[in-house]
């Protein structure tokens, strides 16, 4: 009896073992560092492909900006897509779009059908990322799930990293079309892997559609990416800025009426009302805030303060994504051991540290310097963000789990966006405002240097504040939700605790 006992308790757990479920988390891996490593490749490109096809800088912007927006629309229908067709379905089927889109673009003849095909690409791509972390949470048991999401979190910090040096290797020494053809056999892996070993999801077709979520949520995020990718390029006074952020402004607060109205809504806005989500959620979006609006400034200071070139940045900025790639498993070790508030801690005083050690760096700072504190950023990176990530989703019902990973998803393209573009502002104002102090005979190399000085600093007194939020961290107790579905209880009890 305790023989048949043992085999049937073996039997059970077999399925959770990480040799299990290795097949179908390397199929969400590649799929998802293909998508985002092509969100970093284009930039370097850029000049290249004004140069080709004889056009101005604002039309080639358009194959960033258009790609953006598309994949800020659709990041939202992502869980009401899982739950009506199957997340292995649409998962398989949006990679399959992604490709499609990326071999379009290798063969683009005018900048008008890359932008139009890098649009194609975005729709793809949005749904890769929240469908993929939906899919690996649910995968991973809860006593490994911070191991499990580590390794997830390691493509989508090295892809960013890794992009800049692939893409300035590609058009340095072959040719721009290679940075949108690598995605095809790499896309081809990836539905083959997810096709073979993605497990099959129940799907609910029964339930009612959330027509004006649908409609509304697209029109927000993506009205809100274009707002503040205009304010920040552009002006903030400018018609298209202000454009942007009305409509994006009156059909969000129109989406979130409707999503605590609905029955069974796009997104599900009611996870806020557990404490610890949104205090999770607050500290995610402040270290985001602190990474990538500060991220976006490594790369501008080597290559318009430094003059290195696209594929010299690159591998200075190897570090960072090596260590990084170092620090996921170790945070996700420690998480499940821990829990985030610890592991959270540590890694957001490293990344404060690095940040406040770059406030302090020169035009002609040693790369012996610079490289270090990259890396040491890094290991901050990748010890913190998907512990926190993971603690976010844990907080959350495991039945809405499909629903807010896009719902975190959306807030991270628009908590990121407004970062860079704020960042970007406050660059500029610090470089006008050192020019003024200094006078006329300023030197506007010492002048910007110092408008990067200050922007790292803001970026490291963002991290200290994380360091203080941690302390009100805690390992979340799971909502209860109850959805009009049978044996499932009322949230209330839960909430607030």
């Amino acid at each position: 009896m305790n023989k048949k006992m043992a085999g049937h308790t073996a039997t059970e757990e077999a399925p959770f073992s990480l040799k299990a479920i290795l097949p179908p988390l390397l199929a969400i891996i590649v799929g998802m560092i293909m998508v985002i490593l092509d969100g970093t490749v284009v930039n370097v490109a850029i000049p290249k492909l004004v140069d080709f096809f004889h056009t101005d800088l604002k039309s080639i912007q358009w194959a960033i900006t258009g790609y953006t927006l598309a994949l800020s629309a659709v990041i939202p229908l992502a869980g009401w897509m899982t739950d009506r067709f199957g997340a292995k379905q649409v998962f398989v089927t949006t990679v399959i779009l992604f490709v499609l889109g990326s071999a379009l673009c290798s063969i683009a003849q005018d900048a008008t059908q890359l932008v139009i095909y890098r649009v194609l690409q975005g729709l793809g791509g949005g749904m890769v990322a929240p469908i993929g972390m939906a899919m690996v949470f649910k995968l991973a048991p809860p006593e490994r799930r911070g191991a499990i999401m580590g390794m997830l979190g390691v493509p989508m910090l090295l892809a960013p990293a890794l992009g800049p040096v692939l893409s300035g290797w590609l058009v340095e020494y072959a040719n721009w079309r290679w940075i949108f053809l690598i995605n095809v056999p790499v896309g081809v892996v990836a539905v083959i892997l997810g096709i073979a070993y993605l497990p099959k999801a129940d799907h609910n077709a029964g339930k009612k559609l959330d027509l004006l979520g649908i409609i509304l949520a697209p029109i927000a995020f993506s009205m809100l990416a274009y707002g503040v990718n205009e304010g920040g390029s552009v002006s903030w006074t400018s018609r298209e800025a202000e454009f942007g952020l009305i409509v994006g402004g009156v059909a969000l607060v129109l989406f979130i009426i409707v999503e605590f109205i609905h029955k069974n809504p796009l997104l599900e806005l009611r996870v806020f009302r557990s404490s610890d989500f949104t205090r999770g959620i607050i500290l995610t979006w402040i270290m985001q805030a602190a990474l990538f609006g500060s991220m976006l400034f490594v790369p501008l200071y080597l290559q318009n303060i430094r003059h290195f070139t696209p594929l010299e940045t690159g591998l200075i900025l190897l570090p960072q994504a090596l260590c990084s790639g170092i620090g996921m498993p170790i945070g996700g070790r420690f998480f499940d051991k821990y829990g985030a508030r610890p592991v959270a801690f540590i890694g957001l005083i490293i990344i404060a540290t690095a940040l406040f050690s770059l406030s302090r760096i020169h035009a002609d700072t040693s790369l012996y310097v610079i490289m270090p504190l990259l890396g040491i950023m890094g290991l901050g990176m990748g010890l913190s963000m998907m512990p926190l990530n993971t603690h976010v989703l844990n907080a959350a019902p495991r039945q809405w789990v499909n629903r807010v990973t896009p719902l975190t998803s959306a807030l991270q393209q628009v908590v990121v966006s407004f970062a860079v573009a704020g960042m970007t502002g406050y660059l500029t104002s610090r470089i006008n405002v050192h020019m003024s102090e200094v006078g006329q005979g300023s030197n506007p190399l010492a002048t910007t240097m110092l408008g990067f000085n200050d922007v790292f600093l803001l970026s490291a007194w963002l991290a200290v504040a994380g360091v203080a939020l941690c302390l009100i961290l805690r390992r979340p107790k799971e909502m209860v939700v109850g959805s009009g579905e049978k044996g499932k209880q009322d949230p209330s009890p839960m909430i607030g605790h």
